[in-house]
């Protein structure tokens, strides 16, 4: 039985974990994500949604194997690990996650990669890593302090609480917090809304804020026009700033524009 299903309906692709009862995340499930991927890059998706079945979004890595990993085999997995969630934090379209219940472990280290995380309020997030005495294998804490600062995230590490949607949503983690019995419902017509608009310009701002992350503001200074001056070769530009040109010598607001995503 798969772990993790896909499908791409119109503009957007839908990721859904689906390992119960508590999604927990292992090799079948991230070679199932590596094939998604493959095919959501494959396809006309211009937006991703990842959800997952049941109560909880997922309550992180399945540990049942690992003691029978030795050192060689930890690495090899954690490695493929690594690799796929940093292709889905690297998609070109951008990508929401409606997160339910329980957001822990590896399923917090994947909805963080999520350019926007819609959050149910009875949502709880948490690092329990420094419960089995390891560190965030797939790079939360790093990510989580991205968004929310250093000094949270290392709290947050350190005690494994766990943390209210309402609380991660302040600190900046999560985009929103809506109520649980709307979250799919408005997650999905977000997903909906972000795939109606200018793709490459979406990519291109993905781009840049990867690369602020890496190397801070002289980076993205640094790399801006590279990324930023293509995009005049666009379809959707071509047709975005001549229309808004034209509304403005006219007195008229600016049209919506059917944006194409090329």
């Amino acid at each position: 039985m798969a772990h993790l299903t896909w499908t791409v309906d119109d503009d957007v692709a839908t990721l859904v974990l689906d390992n119960p009862p508590q999604n927990r995340i292992g090799l079948e499930m991230v070679e199932e994500l590596g094939e998604a991927l493959d095919a959501v890059e494959r396809s006309d998706a211009r937006a991703v949604l990842l959800r997952a079945e049941g109560a909880d979004f997922s309550f992180g890595g399945d540990i049942e194997p690992w003691p029978d990993w030795d050192e060689r085999e930890l690495r090899a997995n954690f490695e493929r690990f690594l690799s796929t969630f940093n292709r889905f934090e690297r998609l070109p379209v951008p990508t929401v996650a409606a997160v339910q219940g329980l957001c822990f472990g590896g399923g917090l280290e994947l909805a963080v990669r999520s350019d926007v995380i819609i959050a149910g309020r009875g949502a709880r997030f948490g690092h329990p890593e420094q419960s089995i005495a390891i560190v965030t294998l797939l790079g939360g804490i790093y990510r989580v302090a991205a968004r929310a600062g250093r000094a949270r995230a290392m709290e947050w590490t350190l005690t494994s609480q766990q943390v209210p949607a309402d609380e991660m949503e302040r600190f900046g983690v999560v985009n929103r917090v809506v109520p649980d019995d709307t979250l799919l419902e408005e997650a999905t017509g977000f997903a909906r809304a972000v795939a109606k608009g200018p793709t490459k310009a979406h990519a291109a701002h993905k781009a840049l804020l990867r690369t602020w992350e890496a190397g801070g503001v002289a980076a993205a200074d640094e790399v801006m026009f590279d990324v930023a001056l293509p995009l005049w070769r666009t379809e959707d530009t071509r047709l975005a700033i001549p229309t808004a040109v034209a509304a403005l010598k006219a007195g008229r607001p600016r049209p919506a524009i059917p944006y194409t995503g090329r």
